[in-house]
């Protein structure tokens, strides 16, 4: 595995999912890869991973996520159409936490992401890696292969809460505001003119007359007609003024009602809609509270539940190794005895019984029986050595000198006997280069006089055989 981080390239860039099932760390290459990085470092930033699920998990293969829509074909890049592949020679699918885009085909790559869970030598050059999942959170990430699924698909999928870049390589990026809401354009309302029903009034029939000749003056005012055109000039400039002040006055007072009317419609609008935005917000926290207050529980529910189990199988395993020890010391014992009900006789039994009283006692003897002779025998000989002493005493005062003595006498004098050596062979000192028969040759083969002499010496046995030969022949 060593050689593995070895040929890898040095990462630039670092972001860390929280996930329900902890933080993953992933460490960027950000230069072997820069357009997948700079992808999914903005979307990020933007917060499109949050509340996403891992929608796909093939055991020991892969874990894929990063689709909001969570049915794995959803999914856009920040470029607006699918980006190319960047593949790297240094970067391959050869051991498990390592980060890729997913794609349905070449250079289609969105949003979608995946882990290796594994080693996976049949997507080398079809997908680019642009990450790898760094420190102990890659056992967080492990997690993910426990997921129980069905068809490829987690029945509880786990989810990423939200994402933190920690370090961003490109500093150019500048996030998006997906949450920003389109600008409203008030209409101008048409308002429309009050249509009078005169068939509702008694006098219904002479309004109506009235009413028409009204509209009839003033269409000619507007036309600028004379009096002395219309008829009695009096009667016209009255009528017609009286007519105008009328239509200023309508004219007012429905601008003025058209606009509280617009000004009402639109505080109650604003009114509503921050209601609404307050109202979704509030249920949003809720739902988002309630959430957390189930995962939680999910979460502790689960480690109990892998502590049980484990506390378990650990009870399960001493139980299985105390009954197979208890199961190979009967077989043993069984053993034991059909051998013995085989072989047994009366004398065989009598025999086993007597060596049955004395086992116990053998073993404790057969341990101390080398050391107990050892020291008796080195009692007796310090009893012999102070015996001999004390003898040859009793032996010099009394002038004791027989010729003849028995052997075991002379074997205990030889006790009482000490070696001492003359001054004079203490003080002489031996020379190297005088022959004595009582001292040993020093031979050292590495000294050159030695080599030359072993030369000289192998020449003479040379000219020996040679004359021999010689002589032989003749």
């Amino acid at each position: 595995m060593s050689n593995i981080y070895i040929q890898e390239p040095p990462t630039n860039g670092k972001v860390v999912l929280k996930t329900t099932i902890g933080d993953i760390e992933i460490e960027l290459w950000s230069k072997e890869a820069p357009k997948a990085c700079r992808n999914f470092i903005q979307l990020c930033m933007e917060g499109y991973y949050d509340k996403t699920i891992f929608h796909r998990v093939v055991k020991d293969f892969i874990a894929q996520g990063g689709d909001p829509t969570g049915t794995g074909q959803g999914g856009d890049s920040i470029y607006g159409e699918p980006f190319k592949d960047e593949i790297h020679s240094r970067l391959r699918f050869n051991r498990r936490g390592l980060v890729a885009m997913a794609n349905s085909q070449k250079n289609d790559n969105g949003s979608q992401f995946f882990f290796t869970l594994g080693p996976c030598y049949e997507l080398q050059g079809k997908h680019t890696i642009f990450g790898k999942i760094g420190g102990q959170t890659i056992y967080n990430m492990i997690k993910l292969n426990e997921l129980e699924c069905v068809d490829e698909r987690p029945i509880r999928p786990e989810k990423i809460i939200s994402t933190k870049v920690i370090f961003n390589p490109f500093d150019d990026i500048i996030p998006r505001n997906r949450f920003a809401e389109p600008v409203r354009v008030v209409e101008e309302k048409s308002v429309k003119k009050g249509v009078k029903n005169f068939g509702l009034l008694s006098f219904g029939e002479e309004a109506e007359e009235e009413e028409e000749q009204l509209e009839n003056v003033t269409k000619d005012l507007k036309v600028k007609k004379s009096a002395h055109d219309i008829g009695d000039p009096l009667l016209v400039s009255k009528k017609a003024v009286a007519d105008e002040k009328k239509a200023e006055l309508d004219k007012e007072t429905d601008k003025k009602q058209t606009e509280k009317s617009v000004l009402l419609e639109d505080k109650n609008k604003q009114s509503v809609n921050i209601e609404d935005i307050k109202s979704k917000l509030k249920k949003k926290d809720e739902k988002f509270e309630k959430q957390q207050v189930k995962e939680t529980p999910r979460i502790d529910e689960k480690e109990q539940k892998k502590k049980e189990t484990q506390d378990e199988i650990k009870k399960l395993e001493k139980e299985l190794l105390e009954k197979k020890r208890k199961y190979s010391e009967e077989n043993k014992i069984k053993q034991e005895q059909l051998k013995e009900k085989k072989t047994e006789t009366e004398v065989f039994k009598q025999y086993k019984e007597d060596v049955g009283k004395y086992e116990h006692l053998k073993n404790r003897k057969m341990k101390n029986a080398k050391e107990d002779k050892t020291i008796e025998l080195l009692k007796a000989f310090k009893e012999r050595m102070f015996k001999a002493k004390y003898e040859n005493n009793d032996s010099e005062s009394e002038q004791s000198h027989d010729e003849k003595k028995s052997e075991k006498v002379e074997v205990e004098t030889i006790l009482t006997h000490r070696l001492d050596v003359d001054e004079e062979i203490k003080r002489k000192v031996i020379d190297a280069n005088i022959a004595d028969h009582e001292r040993y040759d020093i031979y050292d083969p590495r000294n050159p006089l030695n080599k030359r002499k072993r030369g000289e010496s192998k020449e003479v046995i040379k000219q020996k055989k040679n004359s021999f030969l010689t002589q032989n022949s003749l």
